[in-house]
């Protein structure tokens, strides 16, 4: 092993039994380094033929080739570690220079602030002689800056376009590395050599802002063209049109843009911007693309209002981008907009009054795009199902693009809304323009015949309390039984023509009834993209359909303990070729949080239900503390697309408006059991009348277990919390209603097993639909002597899981729960020893 470590050091060298070592020929060395890019780690017998095959070396022995092959390894493992640490090394050089230039227009800040606060003192020293003093024409305004002064008009010719670009490139510039905006750093991010950047928002200034700092591997140049094509990585953005363009005398140019971005739900009109663009490079060598919005005060060209669309105003942003040592790029990022809050419900305007949302969105979004775009040139790897990473991200793309289609329904795009029912609730909408059905109607080699030449599409959007975002999307990602209908899924494959997957399928995870193939990731793991498959669904109506069915599925937000904008799940169903032309017709959802913590989440909530239940019992924690349950409120937009045939759209109409009405009433279960307080009586969304906090039932069920039974339900009622001891106790416990019929409302984490549900559907499930006919009338038999002498016993038998299967148990016992008044609560049981047959 030493001779190989030393060896390592210089590769024409070979260790001799001797100790000595013996310099290969430079034609032995050549026909080694043939030989190891060919096999880099050849076993002996493979070794031996390559003696054999190759002459120059048969007078070397297999020992020695063995030797040579494990230094040229560990030269070639040095070298790999020798490249990442110099490229670690530029990366620390660069954010050591970002950091130093950031110190610098702290300090810059600091000296402003100790400038303006001397003024202030003066002023309030001279407040008599301000008062009367009139003729005063400064004035000074607390924590604004007026960026834009009224500048006199400007025309519309070049030169009046050339002073405008100027003007904003210089306004930018200011704001990028001076302090024209008092920047403050954003919370939860922190600079260092893997972080995507410096991120900042503003404080005090007109509008909305975001300042970025950040290095990507990628030339300026590069940097510059991917940034300008806004629609390619900002996912909010529908389109940006170039009206014209023209060229300056110092080799610039200047572009008059219209840009649309779309509306994140339903409940608000889209944007659009009027946009001079200047790209221009620096004396130094950098190159700047600004942008600002044309407005009447500049005199200039102008663009009409368009329908549906609310006119935003960007003031001067941009990105500085300057060529950084031994490769890659500096870049300085700065959106600043004034998105006319007024024109949304009051409920949404949080939305658009944001720095912190128009960093995440947009602002980061540029950076994490530039990084993934380096990170898939750096290593262009093929990754599921033999996708690449660019191409599995225009997937992505697409799946968000028709979403927003689907939410926004562009009447340019061929949308009409149908009417009403006469509730409101759900709006529909149809397109059968020839654009649309293009991308749908092509025929395929799998036999399946087509189905529809028009869309509808059905969406909602609802209000949210107490329950965080990436929690329930979690849960609707993981449990989509709960609230997907198979027979629609089926009707949605069939529609688009998705046969069966010929493709090799990867290992993945499975979540009741459904298999979850992971795909890809983004670079910070934002956002990643898996194929569902969804297993015997069957047939929908009179369709036959493959007994299996995949769904393309992008999911964002997802981890609770990351900063993001928004979760996401959007799905569709794709051909059994997964091609990349496949037609997308995705429908999902969106829950975007209202309140200004959107990272105060706690980083310790989970789906388990004693830890949840728990969180709301520990002193109403949740119910009364923001930074533990995370966003108090937020908005759920939900769209559902449907191919059909024509004649068939008023039945499809119904089936539409009936299914997501069903979504909504799901989701609403599900949000109620996720919210931290389900149990408490201080929820927003409300809890059930009566129904007592989880500690407090599991104190009842286990107080009247003793009182009638003369025994402990649990071993360690004392040792800790009893609803923590409950929830993992062996033996079933559940609880069902004082009702005629009694239908259950509670049940451990073994009753969950054993009735093969969850807590949300556990309600749909009364007490006699779980005993077969004998046990049914051996049950309502003795039922009444639970009321009367307070318990009952069971002997050993069968019941039935909520799917149907067999469950054997050792014994049963039932008893009556009364609460602190001494009156009857529920009635709880127990199955002892149970499995399933």
């Amino acid at each position: 092993m030493m001779a190989a470590t030393s060896a390592c050091k210089e590769g024409t060298k070979i260790a001799m039994d001797n100790g000595k070592y013996v310099r290969y020929t430079p034609e032995q060395v050549e026909a080694l380094e043939r030989l190891y890019h060919e096999c880099p780690k050849p076993s002996s017998m493979r070794r031996q033929q390559l003696i054999r095959e190759c002459p120059i070396l048969s007078n070397i022995e297999p020992k020695q080739i063995k030797v040579w092959f494990q230094n040229r390894r560990c030269r070639e493992k040095q070298r790999k570690e020798a490249s990442r640490l110099q490229a670690v090394n530029r990366k620390l050089t660069a954010m050591n220079k970002l950091l130093m230039e950031e110190n610098d227009r702290l300090q810059k800040q600091v000296s402003h602030l100790v400038y303006e606060n001397s003024y202030f003192r003066q002023q309030t020293q001279n407040t008599t002689l301000a008062t009367t003093d009139t003729s005063c024409d400064s004035a000074v305004t607390s924590g604004q800056h007026h960026l834009t002064p009224q500048h006199p008009p400007k025309d519309a010719s070049p030169a009046g376009l050339l002073s405008i670009a100027e003007e904003t490139l210089t306004e930018f510039l200011s704001k990028a590395t001076g302090t024209a905006v008092e920047w403050v750093q954003m919370p939860g991010m922190k600079p260092g050599p893997d972080s995507i950047g410096i991120v900042a928002i503003s404080h005090g200034c007109t509008g909305v802002a975001a300042r970025a700092c950040g290095l990507v591997g990628l030339d300026p140049t590069r940097v510059a063209e991917i940034l300008k094509d806004r629609p390619s990585w900002y996912r909010d953005c529908r389109a940006v049109d170039v009206i014209n363009m023209l060229s300056t005398a110092n080799g610039g140019t200047i572009e008059l843009l219209y840009m649309q971005l779309y509306a994140p739900t339903t409940l608000a009109p889209a944007r659009d911007f009027w946009l001079l663009r200047y790209t221009s490079v620096m004396e130094d060598g950098s190159l700047v693309v600004c942008e600002r919005s044309l407005n009447n005060t500049q005199n200039g060209p102008s663009m009409p209002p368009a329908v549906n669309f609310v006119r935003a105003e960007l003031l001067p942003s941009g990105y500085l981008i300057r060529p950084c040592e031994g490769g890659g790029s500096i870049i300085h990022v700065v959106d600043h907009m004034d998105l006319e809050p007024w024109s949304v419900p009051e409920v949404l305007r949080p939305l658009y009054e944001s720095s912190t949302l128009l960093a995440q969105k947009t602002t980061m979004a540029a950076l994490r795009h530039l990084r993934q775009i380096s990170q898939e040139i750096s290593q262009p790897n093929v990754t599921g199902w033999g996708r690449r990473p660019a191409a599995l991200r225009a997937l992505g793309h697409k799946l968000s693009k028709g979403f927003n289609e689907a939410v926004n329904g562009f009447t340019d795009e061929g949308w009409s809304m149908l009417e009403s029912d006469g509730v409101d609730d759900v709006t529909l909408l149809v397109n059968s323009s020839p654009g649309k059905m293009m991308d749908i109607n092509f025929s395929y080699s799998n036999g399946f015949p087509s189905m529809g030449n028009a869309v509808l599409c059905a969406k909602a959007s609802m209000l949210l309390q107490n329950v965080p975002p990436a929690i329930l999307l979690r849960f609707l990602r993981e449990h989509r039984s709960e609230w997907a209908d198979s027979g629609i899924d089926a009707y949605s494959a069939a529609a688009v023509k998705a046969g069966p997957c010929s493709l090799p399928v990867p290992q993945g995870g499975s979540f009741g009834g459904q298999v979850i193939l992971p795909l890809a990731h983004t670079i910070e793991h934002e956002e990643f993209m898996e194929v569902v498959k969804l297993e015997n669904v069957g047939h929908y109506q009179d369709m036959i359909m493959p007994s299996d069915i995949f769904l393309l599925q992008l999911c964002t937000g997802v981890d609770e303990n990351a900063v993001s904008t928004c979760a996401e799940l959007i799905f569709a169903p794709i051909d059994g070729s997964f091609s990349e032309d496949s037609p997308i017709i995705p429908s999902g959802f969106r829950i975007i949080p209202l309140d200004s913590g959107m990272d105060a989440s706690s980083p310790n909530r989970t789906l388990d239900l004693a830890s949840t239940l728990e969180v709301g019992a520990a002193g109403n924690r949740a119910t009364g503390d923001k930074s533990s349950r995370g966003s108090t409120k937020s908005v759920m937009t939900i769209a559902f697309q449907f191919v059909y045939e024509m004649q068939l759209q008023e039945n499809v109409a119904i089936m539409a408006r009936q299914y997501v009405r069903s979504i909504i009433a799901s989701v609403q279960r599900v949000a109620l059991a996720l919210s931290p307080s389900f149990f408490g009586s201080h929820a927003g969304l409300g809890s059930p009348p009566g129904t007592p906090e989880a500690q407090t039932l599991a104190r009842w069920i286990c107080q009247s277990y003793r009182c009638y039974m003369g025994d402990k339900l649990l071993k360690h009622e004392g040792s800790e919390s009893i609803l923590k001891v409950l929830w993992h106790h062996t033996d079933a416990v559940l609880c069902c209603s004082l009702k005629a019929l009694p239908v259950f409302t509670f049940a451990n984490q073994a009753g969950l097993d054993m009735l093969e549900t969850t807590l949300v559907s556990l309600q749909d499930i009364s007490l006699e639909k779980i005993f077969d006919e004998n046990g049914r009338k051996t049950l309502f038999a003795e039922f009444p002597q639970v009321m009367q002498q307070g318990f009952m016993c069971l002997q050993g038998g069968i019941c039935l899981s909520s799917m149907g299967r067999p469950v054997s148990y050792e014994r049963a016992v039932a008893w009556k729960v009364v609460n602190d008044e001494e009156n009857a609560h529920c009635i709880c049981f127990t199955f002892i020893n149970w499995s399933f047959v």
